[in-house]
């Protein structure tokens, strides 16, 4: 199910529970959690932190959720101007980005991993290309390849192996461009003629109305006019689809955590809000919300580990 899906009902919300570690506890709220919920950071994390925070305060009718997402790069800066206390990002933190926080506060912030995602390359959903290698990708758009054609990556079929490739992209403040340039285009610059867009739906929606277009974005974006593509890492590999599956057995080449960063003195208290939402976004109903956004839930040991860099026992 994606953003601009709506579902399909039951069967497919039974499919996405079996997705969820049976080991997860069901959240139990406690008393006396209120305050808002303020968050700032990823686009592509955008609406599930907004369903994190309208889930959670169902549990607490007192909290208020205030969630922003104008971009990965956006989340650093509002926890150092302590503008938010949660800062959701599709990378993980820059140096650069981490001597700011450790140069005001004395200490790193705390990084949790939240879900699993998969970048997927969408192209139009009538597009007959079979999968790419991580080498089409780059050549595609990066600096360091040419203008290419669909044949380029291969397809034969002759209505559409002349047409060029019409590049999306997002735009520099998104995590999933800095994930995508690194993994996909080994760090290389993009090309000019990469159109961006300033959110993830808005690449899909772009690559949707262009029969030429092609583009990446967070799996869970995807729309019926488009297609993700399998990808490979070699020629002479199987490609892979960004399925759950895939992602957890590394065989999906553009994988990548989720993260939620958290401003946290670990010789203070956490605080019953902060707290209380963590492990909301840690049990059976938060996983669920993964799952419903699109992405994939994490594991109970991830969700064990992660809730031990905040001095939380896990009960579970």
């Amino acid at each position: 199910m994606g953003h601009g899906d709506a579902g399909s009902g039951h069967d497919a919300q039974a499919a996405f529970a079996d997705l969820i570690d049976e080991e997860l506890p069901s959240y139990e709220p406690v008393a006396g959690v209120s305050g808002a919920v303020r968050s700032a950071g990823s686009d592509t994390m955008l609406n599930l932190m907004t369903g994190w925070a309208e889930a959670f305060r169902g549990f607490h009718p007192s909290v208020r959720p205030q969630v922003e997402g104008k971009g990965s790069s956006t989340g650093p800066p509002a926890l150092l101007e302590n503008q938010a206390e949660f800062a959701p990002m599709s990378r993980e933190m820059e140096p650069s980005e981490l001597d700011l926080f450790v140069d005001h506060f004395g200490y790193e912030p705390t990084e949790l991993r939240v879900a699993v995602d998969c970048v997927a390359v969408f192209v139009h959903r009538d597009n007959p290309v079979a999968s790419l290698t991580i080498d089409d990708v780059a050549k595609a758009f990066s600096i360091d390849g040419d203008e290419m054609t669909w044949g380029d990556v291969g397809v034969t079929d002759a209505a559409w192996r002349d047409r060029p490739l019409s590049l999306y992209g997002r735009n520099s403040a998104s995590g999933t461009y800095k994930f995508f340039k690194d993994q996909g285009l080994g760090g290389s610059d993009f090309k000019p003629t990469v159109k961006e867009q300033p959110g993830s739906s808005g690449v899909v929606r772009a690559i949707g109305t262009d029969v030429n277009g092609i583009g990446y974005s967070g799996i869970g974006y995807a729309t019926p006019g488009v297609r993700a593509v399998p990808l490979t890492m070699d020629a002479g590999g199987d490609a892979a689809p960004p399925t759950f599956d895939a992602a957890m057995a590394g065989e999906y080449p553009l994988a990548r955590f989720l993260y939620l960063y958290l401003n946290h003195d670990a010789r203070e208290e956490l605080g019953a809000l902060r707290e209380g939402f963590v492990r909301f976004i840690y049990s059976r109903e938060g996983q669920e919300k993964v799952v419903q956004d699109g992405a994939y839930p994490v594991s109970a040991e991830v969700a064990r580990e992660e809730l031990g860099k905040l001095g939380l026992e896990p009960g579970f």
